[in-house]
C-alpha cells in the first residue's frame, strides 16, 4: 500500500490535471459552433435515435439496463496482474494504485481500438450509418467507465455509482463552465462521502448528458457524413472521444480512491 506522502503526490498530479481542464482546445471550441446548423440538416430518423438514447440512459441510471458489464473476465485480469484472489469488487479496493492504473490503461487501449473500428465502419455510409454510430459510441463509453470503476474497487451495480459514471461522461463532453460546475459538485461529494451523497442521489439534468454528448460531435462528425471519406474522420473522432473519456474516468476514480485511503489513514491514527 502507498505511503501518505505517495498518496498526496498522486493527488497533486490529479489536481493539476483538473486545473488544466479549464483550457478547452480550439478544436473543441470550434466543434460546438456549427451544431445548430448540423441539427437543422439532420434527418428526423437520427433525432429519433437520440430520443431513444435518452430513454436508454435513463434506464441505465435506474437499473443498469443492457449496459451493465460482466465482471468475471475483469476479475481474472486483475487477479493475474496482482497475484491476489479476486472474488468480489470489495477485494479490489486494496490493490496498489499503480496496478489499477496499468490495468485501466490496457483496457482503455482495447476500447479505443474497438471504437476506432466502429467509427470507420459506420463512416462508410455517411449520414445514414451515423445514426448507428452515436448509440454504439455511447455503449462503448458506458462500458469503458464501468470497467474503470470496477478496477478502482467501485460497483456499477449500485445506482449511486452509475450516477457517478454519468457525471464522468458529462464531464468529458462539457464546455469550460460545465467542467468547472461538475468539479465543484464532485469536490462537495468527496468531502461528504458516498454515504450522504446529495449529488449522487439526485442527478439534475441528466438528459443534458445525451445532448452535450451529441453536441460534442460538432463539425468533427459533419465530415463523417460524407460517404467513404467519413471512415477516416469517424475512426479518428471515436478514438479521440474514448481516449478523453477514459482519461476522465481514470483521474476521477483515482482521486476518489486516494481520498478514501487518506481518510482511512486519519481514522486509524
Amino acid at each position: 500500500m502507498e505511503t501518505r506522502d505517495e498518496l498526496l503526490k498522486e493527488l497533486t498530479v490529479i489536481e493539476k490535471w483538473e486545473n488544466g481542464q479549464s483550457d478547452l482546445w480550439i478544436w473543441d471550441r470550434l466543434g460546438r459552433l456549427p451544431f445548430k446548423i448540423l441539427d437543422k440538416i439532420t434527418p428526423q430518423f437520427i433525432h429519433n435515435k437520440v430520443g431513444k438514447l435518452l430513454e436508454e440512459v435513463g434506464n441505465y441510471i435506474q437499473t443498469g439496463g443492457s449496459y451493465l458489464i460482466k465482471e468475471d473476465k475483469l476479475f481474472d485480469k486483475i487477479e493475474k496482474e496482482t497475484g491476489k484472489p479476486i472474488n468480489q469488487i470489495a477485494d479490489i479496493q486494496e490493490i496498489p494504485l499503480n496496478a489499477m492504473n496499468k490495468i485501466s490503461e490496457e483496457l482503455t487501449g482495447q476500447r479505443k481500438k474497438f471504437a476506432t473500428i466502429q467509427g470507420a465502419s459506420t463512416g462508410i455510409g455517411g449520414i445514414f450509418t451515423l445514426a448507428i454510430d452515436v448509440p454504439a459510441l455511447m455503449g462503448i463509453s458506458l462500458k469503458t467507465l464501468q470497467e474503470i470503476a470496477i478496477i478502482h474497487g467501485y460497483d456499477p451495480n449500485e445506482k449511486s455509482e452509475r450516477i457517478f459514471i454519468i457525471k464522468c461522461l458529462q464531464f468529458s463532453s462539457a464546455d469550460i463552465v460545465g467542467k468547472r460546475a461538475i468539479l465543484n459538485e464532485l469536490s462537495s461529494y468527496y468531502q461528504q462521502g458516498s454515504g450522504s451523497g446529495e449529488m449522487m442521489s439526485q442527478l439534475q439534468g441528466w438528459r443534458e448528458v445525451v445532448y452535450t454528448y451529441r453536441d460534442q460531435f460538432g463539425w468533427k462528425k459533419l465530415f463523417q457524413m460524407v460517404p467513404i471519406a467519413g471512415m477516416i474522420f469517424g475512426a479518428f473522432t471515436n478514438r479521440s472521444m474514448i481516449n478523453d473519456l477514459a482519461e476522465t474516468g481514470i483521474m476521477l476514480y483515482r482521486k476518489r480512491r486516494i481520498l478514501e485511503r487518506l481518510e482511512s489513514e486519519v481514522g486509524q491514527s
